[in-house]
């Protein structure tokens, strides 16, 4: 009986202790300090990750703003067939074009025949002169134009740039440049006069000159006159830093074209060294180097020299071609 009264005894005082033990904190104030203790805990993490979170914000806009300029260069440079015969500068029209590939077409069909008399060959030379030629001509006009608006590009924005410090308006110096300048200077700025007039801004005229001279340098321009056009700005030093930061690309261009020369040489030299040892070859012993295009074993030899050769070839001009 006095071990069941110990017992019990015993008992309510674990359960008084416990009672206490769970209640204390709340009578002692320790229960309402760490809850206002994980308020300001709470507080200060979100007050603290606020700028994260809008730094992360702002990043995730800026690579969408990114992403959607990508795409956009990336839908302005698939240009059309009418766009490469404009950048070429030339007034063909598209039927014109496909007339000048069944011309050569033709051409490089009959020459292919009186030289080889081979069916395949007359069908490859047909495709090449109907499919790689014209695409050529208008790459490489292209190209002579973009470089012959570069180097007068320079000049006219300098005009513009005094134009402008003596007072007059943007558009008339733009009319002093298309018609003073040398061409193909002189009919882009005509052609932004005449896109003025038909009721584009001016911003919108210029930033439409890389479609037609697809340069770095006219990119550079259009966004430099629709910045001033938004903002406003001093028009006359942004540009003359402009005409300024042009020749310095055209003098590093130059320095690079001269460091890169020997190279070249060195290539066109190692491209005619085969060549020029099989014609010497061939003048002093025919019957020696004959077997080359007789056998089989010389033609598989030659088509595999001619692989091997157009890789290094393609090599070392990728080594020494740099983009401006």
């Amino acid at each position: 009986m006095e071990i069941s009264s110990l017992l019990i005894g015993l008992l309510a005082a674990v359960c008084l202790g416990g009672i206490a033990f769970v209640v204390m904190p709340y009578l002692s104030g320790e229960v309402r300090a760490e809850q206002r203790q994980d308020q300001f805990v709470n507080r200060m993490t979100r007050e603290i990750s606020a700028p994260q979170r809008n730094a992360a914000n702002r990043r995730e806009q800026v690579a969408q703003s990114l992403k959607e300029l990508e795409d956009r260069e990336k839908a302005r440079n698939k240009v059309d067939l009418p766009t490469r015969i404009m950048q070429a500068g030339l007034t063909w029209s598209k039927r014109q074009y496909y007339m000048l590939g069944a011309a050569l077409a033709l051409s490089f069909g009959l020459v292919a025949l009186l030289v080889t008399g081979n069916f395949i060959v007359v069908l490859g030379a047909m495709l090449v002169g109907a499919l790689g030629m014209p695409r050529w001509i208008l790459i490489y006009l292209g190209k002579r134009r973009s470089k012959q608006f570069i180097n007068e590009f320079a000049n006219a924005v300098d005009v513009v740039v005094r134009g402008v410090r003596s007072g007059l308006p943007l558009g008339d110096c733009f009319r002093i440049v298309a018609g003073e300048a040398a061409e193909p200077v002189r009919s882009e700025f005509r052609h932004i006069i005449e896109s003025q007039s038909l009721g584009l801004s001016i911003a919108e005229a210029c930033e439409r000159l890389y479609q037609r001279v697809p340069v770095t340098e006219a990119n550079f321009f259009g966004i430099v006159i629709a910045i001033q056009q938004k903002s406003g700005g001093n028009l006359g030093e942004t540009l003359s830093n402009f005409s300024r930061v042009i020749r310095e690309r055209r003098k590093m261009e130059g320095k690079i074209q001269a460091m890169s020369m020997e190279a070249k040489a060195s290539a066109g030299i190692i491209a005619c060294l085969p060549f020029s040892v099989a014609i010497l070859v061939y003048l002093s012993s025919p019957d020696y180097i004959s077997l080359l295009w007789k056998t089989f074993h010389g033609k598989v030899s030659m088509i595999l020299a001619g692989v091997w050769m157009g890789i290094g070839v393609l090599v070392m001009r990728r080594m020494i071609r740099f983009d401006f």
